[in-house]
């Protein structure tokens, strides 16, 4: 296996299937009609519960005359944070089939909106599940489905004397920093594969004057 030093601390470079995982890479939209009513699936890649509460809005505003706004959720390397929500249809007939569609993808990271434009005539609830998982799947269908990498995002702080071995382990480790700010006292916010952290902790621990945290929500 292929490794690099720096410093006091040798790294392996870790191509660690424990952190990939599947999502989408962009939005994708489905639909499914039955007895007059229409599902519209909008189905999205999201990183956290804000960007659910703000998207689910905006589904809201731009389908305002629709009957229902159900949907479901999962975050996380292996779908940990979920939701699903009914809103307002019987129970467990709208946004529970939504999150097994999810399931059955293997997918995490997204987000799908199921809007209803109610026909007329009611459907039942075998009839809703089924159209919630149809309309659901064919979002999904229609998507790129990707593999992705999970990351913790850390935040440095250190002083100047400490710049050169903190750039060296980035470099060694093949790490981009997302931000960096050398003013007063020195800051870099980086995101590190979940298959390196521990590498990466420990070797900004390993440099005097330099500490780091995370807010140990994984990406």
């Amino acid at each position: 296996m292929p490794n690099f030093t720096t410093g006091m601390a040798t790294f392996e470079n870790i191509q660690d299937p424990t952190d990939r995982y599947k999502s989408i890479a962009a939005p994708s939209e489905g639909l499914f009609k039955d007895n007059g009513s229409r599902f519209i699936s909008l189905a999205y890649p999201v990183k956290n519960e804000e960007e659910v509460k703000f998207l689910l809005s905006e589904a809201k505003k731009k389908y305002h005359d629709a009957r229902h706004w159900c949907y479901a959720y999962r975050l996380g390397l292996k779908g940990e944070r979920f939701r699903a929500n009914d809103d307002g249809e019987p129970s467990s007939s709208a946004g529970k089939p939504i999150l097994n569609t999810l399931l059955s993808y293997g997918l995490s990271d997204i987000l799908i909106i199921v809007v209803r434009y109610f026909g007329g005539i009611k459907l039942g609830i075998p009839g809703l599940i089924r159209a919630y998982r149809t309309s659901a799947a064919d979002a999904l269908d229609n998507a790129d489905i990707v593999e992705k990498t999970a990351s913790r995002t850390y935040v440095l702080d250190f002083g100047y004397m400490e710049i050169n071995p903190v750039m060296k382990v980035l470099k060694d480790m093949g790490l981009a920093a997302r931000q960096q700010d050398f003013g007063m006292t020195c800051g870099i916010t980086v995101d590190v594969r979940l298959g390196l952290c521990g590498q990466f902790e420990k070797a900004v621990s390993g440099i005097g004057g330099c500490n780091f945290r995370t807010d140990g929500q994984d990406n």
